[in-house]
């Protein structure tokens, strides 16, 4: 089974409930639902050096153009400034049949795509499918087989410190290679319909507008992500924060685009923040561990089942709590320890499953069953 991180929508931490902040929509985790990208996954056991990297996987990786627009070398956006330009940017290729991955941002109102290799040749595309909610988008190109050139795709063993390297059309500069490391896992980036896409891939090798939708490798020269945004603060270029969509959620949304066109994420509707266990001594009828309802998002699967949210109020150690709260504690017998648990044991249904949920609230627990939603656009 291909199992893709949560999506999550980020919310405020209320006072003595620590940790991350989740979500209310998640995405769904079983591939065999769905047609998955024929790139293979393999580890050949040796690294790559750079050149080697470069040669094999460039003929991969596409500039995408829309001959309708403006050409602009902005296409990767920046979180601060909210910045989305789909006239330029970059993808690869993922199977013989012409499917290529990008991002949503890439081609979000592109009309007349067109697709360049590394050869020099272009090639018309058309879109596939979208997904605004990860950021990731499937096209595919009318071009023949001697041109395409499927990426590998890794596993989720990726580390900090691995070495990594972005191939891309920064600014325009098609086939352009940069190299850094992995240098943090787990990140929450946001997504262009303001969801937020849980475990992306923080790097420091250099992306710039332009790079948006291109892989970022590994030292066997596999995909480990897709580059899709930068932070930057006031500064509209690399600084040395870039953030790529892991591969497991690239493969399970480009098999549900290539399969249907579109993609489901299972749904719950709630915000949720991890218990501080310290805050469970001063707060009554607080559980030991699980994560507190911060938000039940009206007409959700939550709201249906009954869940609800608690009101801020100043607890007895000077920081605030939410008082009459339900707590999840398990799903489906499993114990709840925090947001990022919670996210990853949901990111394994799909809509229209239900779930056993042991819930307290004011030290009383009992069952609730929630049958998962389809997340809203």
């Amino acid at each position: 089974m291909t199992r893709a991180p949560a999506i999550v929508l980020a919310a405020a931490v209320i006072g003595g409930l620590a940790g991350a902040s989740i979500g209310l929509a998640f995405n769904k985790g079983d591939s065999t639902a769905t047609a998955q990208p024929t790139a293979s996954v393999t580890n050949t056991g040796k690294s790559l050096g750079a050149e080697q990297i470069y040669r094999s996987d460039s003929p991969g990786v596409v500039v995408i153009t829309d001959n309708q627009t403006e050409v602009v070398p902005a296409s990767l956006f920046s979180p601060a400034q909210k910045e989305q330009v789909t006239a330029l940017g970059s993808g690869f290729v993922i199977d013989t049949r012409g499917d290529i991955v990008t991002n949503d941002h890439v081609v979000q109102g592109a009309k007349d795509i067109q697709v360049g290799f590394s050869g020099g040749a272009s090639y018309p595309a058309k879109i596939v499918g979208t997904d605004p909610s990860t950021d990731i988008a499937v096209v595919r190109v009318k071009a023949p087989a001697s041109v395409l050139h499927p990426l590998q795709f890794a596993g989720s063993d990726v580390q900090v410190g691995d070495p990594a390297y972005a191939i891309g059309s920064p600014f325009g500069l098609a086939s352009t290679m940069t190299a850094g490391i992995i240098s943090a896992t787990g990140r929450p980036i946001q997504a262009p319909n303001g969801l937020s896409i849980q475990n992306a891939i923080q790097t420091d090798a250099p992306i710039n507008h332009g790079n948006s939708g291109g892989p970022l490798l590994d030292r066997f020269g596999r995909v480990v992500g897709i580059n899709s945004q930068i932070e930057g603060g006031t500064v509209d270029a690399n600084v040395g924060v870039g953030f790529a969509i892991p591969t497991a959620t690239v493969r399970a949304i480009a098999g549900q685009l290539i399969a249907t066109g579109h993609a489901e994420h299972a749904w719950l509707g709630v915000e949720v923040a991890t218990i501080d266990s310290s805050v469970t001594k001063v707060v009554r009828g607080l559980p030991s561990h699980g994560v507190v309802v911060v938000k039940v998002v009206a007409g959700s699967p939550a709201a249906k089942a009954g869940l609800k949210a608690g009101t801020p109020q100043a607890s007895g150690n000077g920081t605030g709590t939410l008082v009459g709260a339900d707590a999840i504690v398990t799903v489906d017998s499993v114990s709840v320890t925090s947001t990022m648990q919670l996210s990853e044991s949901l990111a394994l249904h799909k809509p229209g499953e239900t779930l056993e949920l042991q819930v307290v609230r004011g030290g009383k627990s009992r069952t609730v069953d929630v049958t998962l939603g389809n997340a809203p656009a």
